[in-house]
């Protein structure tokens, strides 16, 4: 297949949106509708907020742990491969969680096994929509992403129902069965070929356009094990070296800081609100309704911000429209301690799924304005991976200030505290960058200012600063000979 120039903007690329949008629903929705089974857990197993919390933590950790796994595959493999591998690793988990005689086995079967299935499915699948497009790209993403918000909210009230027919064990073997679907979603992935891919592709550092000079680079660069044959370990190595450049880049590590607080505040609100809303008062079948609306509404969080972040006038502010979503969000948490009925539960729910859909639409967006579409994947790796700590740790540490405080006040101000952190964080780097860019302008516009250029008709002379005498004498006798001519 011959490189494209570009992006096609289209065509298959809206089978690629379409694929995505059933991963999204099949990893995100599914790892969302998990914090359904909290109470069931925690009173079958009789365990406390803490150690049970630790089940939906680890399946977020183990998404976002392996996520660079999951790029390597994709990118060393198939896209395909990995994400029907993906499909089977998750199902399989859900399948041995249905038997689960302990907390100890969910944190291994739900915990592990199905995170690392979801994370072999998620990056590679939102990096390939990356490919497919370009000006049109929030767009696609939005909707791709908007699976999660329509599988929660479909899912959400129907995993309740399974709960309620067939009990817990019942409910995940079903989840299992559905999650196999992520090997018809992986069918769909066609890979395609950018002329831009070619800079890192193995193969290509054989091909004559690559300077003699760069390949000598590579012999000296290259630690790899002497087992295998050199030069395509050479190849291999300078490859991987440069799928990873961007990490050094001053723009990702602002947003990699920012993500991790960010990740922390984000989790504990998907584990928590069902557990919330029943404490103060709110039935069974409504907190799963919030969960509902939070769902839907982040589906229109998801598109309406991709479809305005594509259009002319707000394309060069995306990275201002993340950081107001994630400071949205976070102000909902900080005002959720004072919500304790359902009418005003309701508007929350609103308002954080909206944002909460607008921001992660616009995370793989920012992502591939900082670092580029070709190491769109590898970066989406990276940025996921970081989601990995603060999901691990964060519902943990939500649970147990609910254990030491008998309420939920401190853990979503903590939740709500770090978003707008995170947010504040991006908006004054964002600020010193612009800053810093003026200055740099001013000083180039006043040394252009002080250059003058003069020509024979043959030869140009660029004159920086003031010339000395002789420079200026030689110049007169050159261009009065010239004219004599």
């Amino acid at each position: 297949m011959a490189p494209r120039s570009g992006p096609p903007d289209g065509g298959w690329g809206w089978m690629i949106v379409a694929g995505c949008f059933l991963v999204t629903i099949c990893t995100r929705a599914v790892t969302r509708c998990i914090s359904i089974f909290f109470v069931e857990f925690q009173a079958y197993f009789g365990q406390d907020y803490a150690r049970t919390a630790w089940i939906h933590s680890i399946v977020d950790c183990a998404t976002m742990l392996c996520a660079p796994l999951g790029s390597l595959i994709s990118n060393h493999v198939s896209c395909q491969v990995g994400i029907m591998l993906g499909g089977l690793l998750a199902s399989t988990g859900l399948i041995l969680s249905s038997f689960a005689a302990s907390l100890e086995h969910l944190y291994l079967s739900l915990g592990v096994l199905t995170g690392l299935g979801f994370a072999l499915c998620y990056s590679p699948a939102i990096a390939m929509v990356g490919k497919y497009f370009n000006k049109r790209k929030a767009l696609a993403y939005g909707i791709a992403m908007s699976g999660s918000g329509i599988g929660t909210f479909i899912l959400a009230p129907v995993v309740q129902l399974l709960i309620e027919q067939f009990s817990w064990r019942g409910a995940l073997l079903i989840l299992g069965g559905f999650v196999l679907n992520l090997c018809v979603c992986g069918a769909l992935m066609r890979p395609i070929a950018l002329k831009e891919d070619r800079k890192t592709a193995p193969g290509l550092l054989e091909q004559e356009y690559v300077p003699e000079a760069q390949k000598q680079d590579l012999k000296r660069m290259s630690i790899c094990s002497p087992l295998i044959k050199a030069w395509s370990h050479e190849c291999l190595c300078y490859c991987s070296w440069k799928e990873y450049d961007f990490l050094l880049m001053p723009g990702f590590m602002v947003l990699a800081v920012s993500v991790l607080f960010m990740a922390y505040g984000c989790s504990p609100l998907f584990v928590y609100l069902v557990p919330y809303a029943l404490s103060v008062g709110v039935s069974h079948h409504q907190a799963a309704f919030l969960m509902s609306i939070l769902g839907v509404v982040d589906i229109i969080g998801n598109i309406t911000f991709g479809w305005l972040t594509d259009r002319r006038c707000l394309k060069k502010y995306r990275h201002f429209c993340y950081l107001f979503a994630v400071g949205m969000d976070g102000l909902c948490c900080l005002f959720l301690p004072v919500l304790q009925t359902f009418p005003l539960l309701v508007p929350f729910s609103f308002t954080f799924g909206y944002f909460d859909g607008a921001y992660v639409t616009l995370i793989p967006v920012v992502t591939a304005d900082v670092v580029g579409t070709s190491s769109l994947s590898s970066a989406l790796g990276v940025v996921y991976f970081l989601h990995a700590i603060p999901y691990l740790v964060s519902p943990p540490v939500a649970g147990w200030l609910v254990d030491t405080t008998g309420s939920y006040t401190a853990s979503f101000l903590l939740c709500g505290f770090s978003m707008i952190f995170s947010s504040t964080l991006l908006c004054f780097a964002r600020l010193a960058k612009k800053i810093k860019r003026t200055h740099l302008r001013s000083l180039t516009n006043d040394t252009h200012s002080k250059h003058h250029i003069w020509t024979n008709g043959a030869i140009a002379y660029s004159v920086t600063g003031e010339l000395d005498q002789k420079d200026a004498e030689f110049l007169a006798v050159d261009t009065s000979s010239y004219s004599n001519r």
